[in-house]
């Protein structure tokens, strides 16, 4: 029978064979590795919220916003019309009402309000899912989580700003602090000159005189993150060496700081979220702890914004797998749905176990963050939050361009989200720390935390006995850890095969047979080359796959 179009001419064709866009679903309940992860480490009884905030973020109008606040990036106003001096960043709505959520939600700072044992995994769980909808959020809600606990080494100032970084009030409006419901901290470290290195910073502070702890910062950060921010960490050379600054943007006296906006910085990804370069013309700031100490001070927060970029890369790596397991389950090619053609079946198996793994390792880790009054617990962390970043983050782009092609030409256009992931990706691993020095972190860590590797052997020898092939790849990695020679020029691959052994641990200990012995047989028992789709045969691929469909 002949088919017409809508003015009654011939149909050129019809729109047949076409997945429906993934909508309307439950971010939280639709994952069974989040969901069992979140139980598992200790956030049962958020279970209930996290169920709501999974809706909330799966609605159509949320994922819409996602795809809004990423297509109108922000926008500098370095001068209002009279020529005065403005420094204000500007966002689409979209961004507001992204940010609004998450802040609602607590995933900038409950933890630090709810004392509550699991409070940090609860938040993990969030991030996770607060990335796949829009990662750009991630920025300035994960510079208020890490500034918490080193805004309490000054606890007039921790006194002073907790109640406000710690509301659920999101305060989008550019006032002074006292004048605001809640508020939201970013950073600024780097500069031109020294990058990482971050004893060559040249910005100075002078003391202000007769006002002991004030001092005014003159100098620059060539990355400063998060610049729409009510206050920012800082660093700078005092007289008595690089400390650590608490730099709001209006003085007590309700004036614009000194702080001068360049320019917004134009990334490859991560469009919706705004990134500067900055000057400091005398610029009021309060100290943070002792003079001298500010990188200790700073690399507190560090600690807590790696275990955000492992977060965010697990998030966004079950995001390109939903949608890709999502895609494959509707769409029909040589009269099978892809997902059940057999070498499809084994690439979606293989970005599942990715992704599962990295759940599971990521959700660890955030009890860690948990347990800190646990000497184990705080030595598995300071050993393993750098590790885990490493590798989850080095994963993720592969990952999502595997993704992406699971899509066929349909992925690589614009009005899917998988140029958005895959442009996302990258940042993870540079952030907070590119791959080299998060491996030569876990090195300091060897050798200054006596007790990091037994905390880190005893969490891979609770999975003994679990399967014979992790046995003999924790074996091999015992020997390689007491091989010290030429340990630097190794530090990816020893770090690569720690992760893998705790994924492997974990995944034995806790997941369902099939995704842990797929797990094994690629990952630990043949020399993997770490290409997706070639799990070997004997894995139940088609349960591993259908495990990972979001419905």
């Amino acid at each position: 029978m002949a088919r017409y179009a809508d003015d009654g001419a011939f149909a050129t064709h019809n729109v047949d064979n076409q997945p429906p866009g993934l909508t309307d679903y439950n971010l939280f309940t639709t994952d069974l590795a989040l969901r069992e992860a979140a139980a598992r480490e200790g956030a049962a009884w958020a279970t209930a919220d996290l169920t709501a905030h999974g809706a909330e973020l799966g609605s159509a109008a949320m994922i819409e916003a996602g795809f809004l606040a990423n297509q109108n990036p922000p926008k500098l106003q370095t001068f209002d019309r009279f020529g005065r001096r403005r420094d204000e960043v500007e966002f689409h709505p979209a961004w507001h009402e992204l940010m609004t959520l998450a802040v609602k939600y607590g995933v900038h700072a409950a933890p630090w309000a709810d004392g509550r044992a699991g409070a940090h995994v609860a938040r993990a769980a969030k991030v996770i899912m607060t990335v796949q909808i829009e990662a750009g959020v991630q920025c300035p809600i994960t510079m208020t989580y890490g500034v918490v606990p080193a805004l309490r080494r000054q606890p007039d100032l921790a006194a002073e700003y907790l109640p406000r970084l710690t509301s659920t009030s999101y305060d989008r409006r550019f006032r002074p602090i006292p004048e605001k419901t809640g508020m939201l901290m970013g950073m600024g470290m780097t500069e031109k000159q020294g990058g990482t290195d971050l004893r060559t910073n040249t910005t100075r502070a002078e003391p202000v005189a007769g006002q002991p702890g004030e001092f005014r910062l003159t100098g620059h950060k060539w990355f400063f993150s998060a610049p729409m921010c009510d206050a920012f960490l800082v660093l700078a050379q005092a007289p008595g060496g690089l400390s650590c600054f608490f730099l709001p943007r209006f003085t007590p006296d309700g004036e614009l700081n000194a702080i001068r906006l360049q320019r917004l910085k134009p990334k490859l990804g991560n469009h919706s979220n705004a990134s500067s370069e900055v000057e400091f013309h005398g610029a009021w700031a309060r100290l943070v702890g002792q003079e001298g100490r500010g990188i200790p001070n700073i690399i507190e927060m560090a600690t807590y914004t790696r275990l955000d970029c492992a977060l965010g890369t697990a998030g966004l790596m079950r995001a390109a797998v939903a949608q890709a397991a999502h895609h494959a389950s509707y769409r029909t090619a040589f009269q099978k749905k892809l997902i059940d053609q057999p070498l499809m079946t084994n690439v979606l198996a293989d970005l599942a176990i990715e992704s599962e793994a990295a759940t599971a390792l990521v959700m660890r880790l955030a009890r860690a963050f948990d347990r800190q009054d646990d000497a184990a617990e705080s030595a598995f962390r300071r050993l393993l939050t750098p590790a885990i970043k490493y590798w989850v983050c080095k994963r993720g782009a592969s990952l999502a361009v595997e993704a992406m092609e699971a899509h066929g030409g349909a992925g690589y256009v614009e009005e899917n989200v998988m140029p958005r992931i895959c442009r996302e990706m990258p940042l993870n691993s540079i952030w907070e720390g590119s791959g080299n020095v998060m491996c030569l972190d876990v090195l300091r860590a060897m050798q200054r935390t006596p007790e990091a590797v037994p905390a880190f052997l005893a969490e891979l020898k609770a999975a003994r006995g679990g399967d014979r092939r992790l046995d003999a790849f924790v074996r091999g990695l015992e020997d390689e850890l007491t091989d010290t020679a030429n340990v630097e020029s190794r530090a990816r691959r020893v770090v690569e095969k720690m992760a893998l052994a705790v994924q492997g641990a974990l995944l034995v200990r806790d997941a369902p047979a099939a995704v842990a012995d797929g797990f094994c047989a690629s990952r630990l028992e043949r020399d993997w080359g770490g290409a997706f789709g070639t799990l070997p045969p004997g894995v139940d691929a088609r349960a591993i796959a259908a495990r990972a469909v979001p419905n």
